[in-house]
């Protein structure tokens, strides 16, 4: 796939340039060479049984649910690759939850990214946003060697460039965390807890959803696009990774 050979692929070549033009690691230089998006869930379908109970509103929604493909785990192991080659750790990995397209989620001034770690992230963020953070964080040092999770909230105005800022240095390296798998489960769960409060819709249950239906049509006790929970045609409408 892009993510597994591609990416990490073109991480080694900005390495290797880097060395043949006598530029070291890219001393000098601000922000990650390399900037992968990603997606909230894709540890989420290795979590032990007791884990996935413990946080089954994020362990249960229909992605990791039913994981079309093996996606998630592939991301995963794309995330871990990238971590592993030259370029690191002058890296960032960006997770955000379910995008959204014009009309269908608050972007722009009316919308404030939630940033968090651990992969217990749940909720809706718009693809515009997505990119915006992205060109952010081209420059910013205080991304570099980190993997984080992201959503929005609508009503609220995002931060400034300084707000921002602020918000990713607060973020913990890679190798402090292990890629978040370390971070002990009580201070996990007290993250998790917050981030459910947050979820969009009135009954708030990420875990109650099925592949293709909204919290608004769950909220109206309407069917989703792809039919009812458990007989979901996922693989019908989820792009199959290229073999690799």
């Amino acid at each position: 796939t892009i993510d597994y050979v591609g990416l990490t692929g073109l991480a080694d070549a900005i390495e290797e340039n880097s060395l043949k033009n006598g530029d070291g690691n890219g001393a000098g230089l601000s922000g990650p060479k390399v900037i992968m998006l990603s997606s909230a869930g894709v540890t989420r379908p290795s979590w032990s049984d007791s884990k996935k109970e413990r946080f089954s509103g994020c362990a249960d929604i229909p992605i990791v649910r039913l994981n079309p493909f093996n996606i998630l785990n592939i991301k995963a192991s794309s995330e871990e690759k990238l971590r592993q080659c030259s370029v690191a750790p002058s890296y960032t990995i960006i997770r955000p939850t379910g995008l959204k397209d014009d009309n269908d989620w608050y972007n722009g001034k009316d919308a404030r990214p939630v940033f968090s770690q651990g992969d217990v992230a749940v909720g809706r963020i718009h693809r515009k946003d997505v990119a915006s953070l992205i060109v952010s964080c081209l420059n910013s040092d205080a991304c570099c060697g980190k993997t984080f999770e992201v959503f929005s909230i609508g009503g609220y105005q995002p931060p400034s460039a300084d707000g921002l800022e602020k918000v990713l240095q607060s973020l913990r390296l890679d190798s402090d965390i292990n890629g978040g798998r370390d971070i002990d489960e009580n201070v996990l769960e007290a993250t998790y807890l917050a981030m459910q409060q947050l979820l969009p819709g009135e009954k708030q249950d990420a875990a109650a959803l099925a592949m293709g239906q909204t919290y608004e049509e769950l909220d109206e006790g309407k069917v989703g696009r792809l039919g009812v929970k458990g007989e979901e045609q996922a693989e019908s409408v989820a792009p199959r990774p290229s073999p690799f």
